[in-house]
């Protein structure tokens, strides 16, 4: 058989969430604010910030946002990662990808959850990567941790928008 006798099919992208890695430093090291979940979806399993892009909404709002709603911080000094989460749905049938942000905490900010998350916790890298849900968010806490924590970000990657 030739390729003509096969029609091909495309598996869909779709992108309609954040991923936002929250940093705070906490004795000249940075800690990220990881958040373990209540609902159905990775049930008691360690994440960052995550969420929906909403109807009208630029992503790095959506960010702000779901930073709000899921941890009650305000004041983020927030960044792109230039990086992507993504992951395959097999049940779906779709690639799910997320642009991922970067956000500096002051330490005076009160983490105050809602009911999407029962616990968090500031880790150091290395524990947020060792309790990391799936395989990619590894590598994702790995190039913050190269691009954020061990040297100042690019400016250009700086989002100054406000809520």
């Amino acid at each position: 058989m030739d390729g003509a006798d096969h029609v091909k099919q495309a598996v869909p992208i779709r992108c309609e969430g954040v991923a936002v890695v929250l940093l705070k430093k906490s004795l000249d090291q940075y800690r990220v604010l990881m958040l373990k979940r209540a609902g159905r979806m990775l049930h008691n399993e360690w994440c960052y910030v995550g969420g929906g892009i909403e109807k009208g909404e630029k992503a790095w709002e959506a960010a702000l946002r779901e930073v709000h709603e899921e941890t009650g911080i305000t004041e983020v000094q927030l960044y792109s990662a230039n990086q992507f989460e993504q992951y395959y749905s097999p049940m779906g049938e779709y690639i799910y990808t997320a642009p991922v942000f970067v956000g500096y905490v002051d330490e005076s900010q009160v983490v105050r959850l809602n009911h999407e998350h029962t616990e968090y916790q500031w880790m150091t890298f290395d524990e947020a990567k060792e309790n990391a849900a799936l395989p990619g968010i590894d590598d994702i806490l790995d190039f913050v941790e190269k691009h954020f924590a061990k040297k100042a970000p690019s400016k250009w990657l700086r989002i100054d928008g406000k809520m």
